[in-house]
């Protein structure tokens, strides 16, 4: 059945595709991938590929562009080298943010990586959790979105915490937070803050809704550096809420993410494996990551056999 299914990584997170493919029972497929002296990339698929159904597994972190511009050398040796289907599993999709023409001359640099995605010769995009819905509509090819939430519910509800709030940051990611909240049976908060400029900083206003003597489950996309949704979780303190864990899909903690999560009154932060943590970064106490490979396993073999992926949501 799984015959002509084929795996395929670059070296943007190789753990995690050596993970999904040991759930999926399929070796990743020998390449050689480097870059020469001039600092130009090559790739060579060393495996037969013709009229195979390829998945790459490479979410385009960082570096941010070298790990594109190894997905796009990827797509097109495999197009030459005759595999059937081209299929990019991008984990954390970059430039997500930039999804709007939200200031006078700014790129619309989500829709310009689905271009160069498809235009290389992608059959298929896999993706979880991006930063808008909106950016399915980006690509002329099939989208398949996977959601976290479900990964998450179940380690929270392992965990047996009481009296539970979950907490969104912004107004912008209340549906979000909304359908964790729903999936844990418990109530919703937001944070009520106001951005200006192209950095991270942002003046928090309001906490709404009730989180004094709960337990707060501050729930975002991405964390990068931090600042944002740490200010989030000072106001909680404020407002009195108990105890403060975070839980981001995507762990890019740049800068000194870390320092200030230390110091933060957040208990723990929980985040995805989309995004692969550094030696250091892995030894902060208060980061636990939650794998999703199984996941990806799941909805790769479903997709090689045309069936439906909805069982990943429940």
């Amino acid at each position: 059945m799984y015959t002509k299914l084929k795996l395929l990584t670059g070296k943007a997170n190789r753990p995690l595709a050596e993970e999904v493919a040991r759930y999926a029972g399929i070796p990743l497929a020998d390449i050689d991938l480097f870059k020469f002296a001039n600092d130009e990339s090559f790739v060579k698929i060393n495996d037969n590929v013709r009229g195979a159904d390829v998945f790459i597994i490479q979410p385009t972190c960082r570096p941010v562009n070298d790990s594109l511009m190894d997905l796009l050398i990827m797509i097109d040796a495999l197009k030459r080298a005759s595999a059937q289907r081209i299929n990019c599993v991008i984990p954390y999709y970059a430039y997500a943010r930039s999804d709007k023409k939200d200031q006078p001359r700014v790129p619309i640099t989500a829709k310009l990586v689905a271009d160069l995605i498809t235009v290389a010769g992608a059959d298929r995009l896999v993706t979880v959790d991006l930063h808008a819905d909106q950016i399915q509509g980006f690509f002329d090819i099939p989208v398949d979105h996977l959601f976290s939430i479900p990964t998450f519910a179940r380690h929270f509800e392992s965990m047996k915490m009481e009296n539970i709030v979950v907490v969104s940051p912004d107004s912008g990611g209340a549906i979000r937070a909304r359908s964790l909240a729903t999936r844990l049976n418990c109530g919703l908060a937001i944070g009520d803050k106001r951005r200006s400029g192209n950095d991270d900083k942002a003046e928090l206003l309001n906490i709404i809704g009730d989180v004094k003597g709960k337990t707060a489950v501050l729930f975002d996309d991405i964390i990068d550096t931090g600042r944002s949704l740490i200010q989030v979780a000072h106001a909680l303190e404020e407002h009195g809420a108990s105890k403060i864990y975070a839980a981001c899909v995507h762990g890019i903690l740049s800068a000194n993410a870390v320092e200030l999560l230390e110091a933060s009154p957040i208990e723990k932060l929980f985040i995805t494996n989309t995004v692969p943590l550094t030696e250091e970064k892995a030894k902060c106490e208060k980061i636990v990551q939650l794998s999703i490979a199984e996941m990806l396993a799941v909805a790769i073999k479903k997709i090689h056999i045309e069936e439906s992926l909805s069982v990943l949501f429940r």
